[in-house]
């Protein structure tokens, strides 16, 4: 018997705003969170004027400040999506059978900014001078360890490592096994930290980014003048339970997670494989896994990052899915929120619940050149009011990871 899946809480940390409230309300406004580079001195070298940088957040709210300099900025983004999305739940952990609750927490890089500064420390002073948190804060897992040392969470403890697709990998791993009643609850989603000088100097090296001088033509995802994604940070967490769990402790259930995709390219490291292919199996495979048709959804999240490839191919994908006339509504939120790499799925997971539950499309901000090869619905510029039943969400990683989950309206058992 597989249980049914259902969110009872989420947190996050974004460009955006830190409560799922505020950052939704700015994604309902069409709000752009991307401004001018200020974590690091730009240099003439850097092509790359704009991101979506995380700058009003007091982590003490939620970490001691002592513990936070023991912390990369990535974890805690985690750790702080996490004591959100645990408030959020209403769950009593000192009610709770800890070893039934688990934590899947991703990221693409991990810990970038620490690794960067240790290796210009041990260049220039030597390695004696390294400090002896350097590899515990860099390495890719401890968003997730130390989430659930604060969460209190002894059920499984993973890290999903598959760049862009991490966070939705994340919360489709954590879906499959709470299908299997492995656990009760699972923390899932990803987190992210790459606006530094390495992170900025490496993407622009292989020209993924936007080099755009207005504002308004940095991320433009499906625009014909589109150039580059716009680099995001944050993290999003969700709190996923059995449906048995949720409705024993009378918890307030926000959506259900009834579909989950994953494929692989097997084609090239950076570009999508023609015509989407993997993301048109990965799509698929979530409606057969939801029991529904392409029809049944009402929303589709696209990956959408405003690069040439992944949006000409991701829209082929859509239409070889849904149909050449396919009329299901689709739009980027990385037009507001940049592009959060490992933690993108998350924040967008939590974009769709709420979609599903106000009955809100967001838009796709800032569309203003039409290109004959993506012309579907992105919902241009203003979003719609739409009650919908199921939607979906495509992350498409370097690498080739593809990823696609499907929520569903919670309209009661």
């Amino acid at each position: 018997m597989k249980h049914r899946v259902v969110v009872t809480g989420a947190g996050l940390v974004t460009s955006l705003g830190n409560t799922v409230e505020e950052f939704w309300e700015n994604i309902k406004n069409g709000k752009c969170g991307i401004g001018e580079i200020t974590r690091f001195p730009l240099t003439d070298d850097y092509k790359v004027k704009f991101v979506a940088e995380v700058k009003d957040i007091d982590f003490t709210k939620h970490i001691p400040k002592k513990e936070l300099k023991r912390l990369d900025r990535y974890a805690q983004f985690g750790v702080y999506a996490a004591k959100e999305a645990l408030i959020d739940s209403g769950l009593d952990m000192e009610k709770e059978d800890a070893t039934r609750i688990g934590m899947i927490l991703g990221s693409g890089i991990g810990g970038l900014e620490t690794l960067e500064n240790a290796v210009i420390v041990a260049h220039e002073k030597g390695v004696r001078r390294l400090s002896p948190f350097t590899i515990p804060m860099s390495i890719s897992n401890m968003a997730a360890g130390n989430a659930a040392i604060h969460v209190g969470a002894k059920g499984i403890c993973t890290s999903v490592v598959t760049a862009c697709a991490s966070g939705t990998h994340s919360i489709g791993d954590a879906f499959k096994a709470l299908q299997q009643g492995e656990n009760d609850v699972i923390f899932a989603g990803g987190a992210e930290a790459t606006i530094t000088r390495t992170g900025v100097g490496g993407f622009q090296a292989i020209t993924a980014l936007s080099t755009a001088t207005e504002l308004d033509r940095a991320s433009i995802p499906f625009d014909k003048e589109r150039s580059g994604f716009v680099m995001g940070e944050g993290a999003g967490v969700l709190v996923l339970e059995t449906l048995e769990h949720a409705t024993k402790r009378g918890a307030k259930i926000l959506a259900e997670v009834v579909g989950y995709g994953a494929t692989g390219d097997a084609y090239h490291i950076t570009s999508p494989a023609p015509g989407g292919e993997g993301a048109v199996r990965s799509m698929d495979i979530a409606l057969k896994n939801a029991g529904i048709s392409p029809s049944d959804i009402g929303y589709i999240n696209a990956h959408g990052t405003s690069t040439e490839y992944n949006d000409k191919f991701e829209t082929q994908a859509i239409k070889t899915v849904f149909g050449d006339d396919t009329k299901v509504p689709v739009s980027s939120t990385k037009s507001m929120t940049g592009h959060l790499l490992g933690a993108a799925g998350a924040i967008e997971s939590i974009i769709l619940i709420q979609a599903l539950r106000t009955g809100f499309l967001p838009a796709t901000i800032n569309l203003k050149v039409a290109d004959e090869e993506c012309d579907l619905d992105y919902i241009p510029n203003v979003g719609r009011e739409q009650e919908i039943k199921y939607a979906m969400s495509n992350s498409l990683g370097f690498g080739g990871h593809n990823g696609t989950l499907i929520f569903k309206k919670w309209e009661g058992q």
